[in-house]
């Protein structure tokens, strides 16, 4: 079995058996990482793989939104406004290819991806 195949093999493994906030924390992972390396292809002219990474980004945005259920949270709606706020700031940077909305995307996606790692090893501490 090839190097690659067992990469894949333990992804999905790792997904399979993820409770619901290890993914979410594994979702905002790869938004920040996609992106980082967006921003960074952007940054060297390489539009074709900051197109790539953006759109994947946009991909995970949309799963974060059509997952969360705004009717049993009070922060719900506003989270899903600021999730559209990122497509679109994503979308528009994309097009234009503006670094500095990549960069104001990241400067919101990192620290809710803190916050989420931090709430969901908060729960695996918990007492059941």
């Amino acid at each position: 079995m090839s190097a690659a195949s067992l990469r894949a093999r333990y992804v999905n493994n790792s997904i399979a058996t993820a409770s619901p906030h290890q993914l979410l924390v594994m979702l905002y992972d790869r938004l920040a990482l996609d992106l980082e390396r967006g921003h960074t292809a952007m940054a060297a002219g390489d539009r074709e793989q900051a197109s790539a990474q953006l759109q994947h980004a946009q991909e995970i945005i949309l799963e974060l939104q059509a997952s969360l259920r705004v009717d049993i949270w009070d922060g719900g709606p506003r989270l899903s406004a600021l999730y559209a706020w990122l497509l679109s700031e994503l979308i528009r940077a994309n097009t234009k290819g503006d670094l500095r909305r990549v960069a104001d995307c990241r400067k919101i996606v990192e620290p809710l991806r803190d916050a989420w790692t931090e709430a969901a090893a908060s729960l695996a501490t918990s007492p059941a």
